[in-house]
């Protein structure tokens, strides 16, 4: 083939441990890379999960684990970042008519090192 993609991005590689760590931990991933289908693009979401009732918009942050001093991957969820999610997510929850159901914004850290993941942490409720 002419142009071929060979390996995947870290960012898509996070997202793989992560969907690998909440289907252990019984969520049940509903979509990935949500985009909404209206309007101007507001950007995406990672991961959206349900587990027990609630529906759970979940961003994904990556690094590689290097001999440098590392930045957490969390560190670079902004303001901004957050405000996005939210209008996202009000965009998916309008489309689905889901307004009855319970949901929150999650985060799920990633460190990789090589192939493998290092250290991932679950941050739950990232809204207060």
């Amino acid at each position: 083939m002419f142009w071929q993609k060979n390996q995947k991005s870290i960012g898509e590689q996070g997202e793989d441990w992560a969907v690998k760590y909440l289907k252990k931990k019984k969520f049940r991933i509903i979509e990935r890379n949500y985009q909404n289908k209206l309007g101007r693009r507001l950007g995406e979401i990672d991961i959206i999960a349900e587990k027990e009732g609630e529906i759970i918009f979940i961003e994904v942050k990556t690094r590689v684990v290097g001999a440098e001093k590392i930045i957490l991957p969390e560190e670079n969820i902004t303001r901004q970042k957050l405000h996005k999610l939210q209008k996202i997510a009000r965009d998916y929850i309008r489309e689905k008519n889901l307004w009855e159901h319970p949901y929150r914004f999650d985060a799920v850290s990633i460190l990789l090192k090589g192939d493998k993941a290092e250290e991932i942490r679950h941050l739950e409720s990232i809204f207060y």
